[in-house]
């Protein structure tokens, strides 16, 4: 049977991908499915997608249906570069604002909350829109924005008095972890049925992570480039600041996320992490 493979529209996930032999993988009828992240994790839970790059928040709240592929995420240890809350005031003086969020997101928009609530002990009003910076906000005191869109926004924002905070340099400053937006799962069902096909495309997507490094990213920017704006400098030091390992010190930061999703009624118990081929780094959470 063919196995269907979500494709985060990024480029914060562009390494995981963009190396694959998509011929290779189509001769072993492996398919992609471009979409956002919030659409990606849907098509999983609801096993239109049967593997790929989901939000971390996504496997937290399926994680007994799931299993990831070790050593492979998106993750940053302080700035990100592209998950911003926009804001026309300090972050200090949000309590009992009004604050649009991405639709695009799961992982971002919780862990704003969590940084909110649980590092600046605010209380804000939250409302789900469309991700467009000015739309957001006409009627709102903040607004996040994720991926390539927040890139967009923070070349395009024509106030020079907005605020501007990056979420994963808010969270290491608080916990001195990393933080991991996004993991690569497979649903267990489809493991079962289609291990030699899964395999094929891990061996690929880590191949494609490790070619990335070992050039620096610089052929895939310069395809990115025709996309979008920005020089290489800015796309150098965009990549720089991302990391696409999955060990040690990134479970101890997803750790940390899901006790505090937890703790904030966000998800209905700590997951624990579990990896294809029962991955020796295996950890309970």
């Amino acid at each position: 049977m063919p196995l269907n493979v979500g494709e985060i529209t990024y480029t914060n996930i562009l390494p995981l991908y963009y190396y694959v032999n998509r011929s290779k993988l189509a001769k072993n009828d492996i398919s992609f499915v471009p979409q956002v992240p919030a659409h990606l994790n849907l098509a999983m839970k609801t096993g239109v997608i049967d593997v790929g790059a989901i939000s971390s928040f996504a496997y937290g709240q399926n994680y007994k249906e799931y299993e990831l592929f070790p050593d492979l995420s998106v993750s940053s240890f302080g700035k990100v570069g592209s998950i911003f809350l926009f804001s026309k005031l300090p972050i200090e003086k949000l309590n009992g604002a009004s604050i649009a969020l991405t639709s695009s997101s799961a992982t971002s928009v919780h862990l704003l909350k969590i940084i909110l609530k649980e590092f600046y002990s605010i209380n804000a009003n939250y409302e789900t829109v469309k991700p467009e910076l000015q739309q957001m906000l006409k009627s709102n005191e903040a607004c996040l924005l994720i991926g390539d869109d927040a890139i967009e926004a923070l070349w395009n924002k024509d106030d020079e008095n907005l605020y501007m905070y990056d979420l994963g340099e808010i969270w290491t400053k608080f916990t001195n972890l990393p933080m991991t937006f996004a993991v690569v799962a497979v649903r267990k069902a489809i493991l079962a049925k289609e291990r030699s096909a899964v395999s094929i495309l891990f061996d690929e997507m880590k191949e494609s992570k490790e070619l990335s490094l070992r050039n620096g990213f610089l052929p895939m920017i310069k395809d990115i480039k025709t996309k979008h704006r920005g020089n290489y400098r800015f796309w150098e030091n965009y990549f720089a600041g991302l990391d696409y390992h999955f060990q040690e010190n990134q479970f101890r930061g997803l750790q940390h996320y899901y006790e505090l999703c937890f703790k904030h009624g966000f998800i209905e118990q700590v997951p624990k992490l579990s990896f294809v081929n029962d991955y020796a780094h295996t950890h309970s959470m």
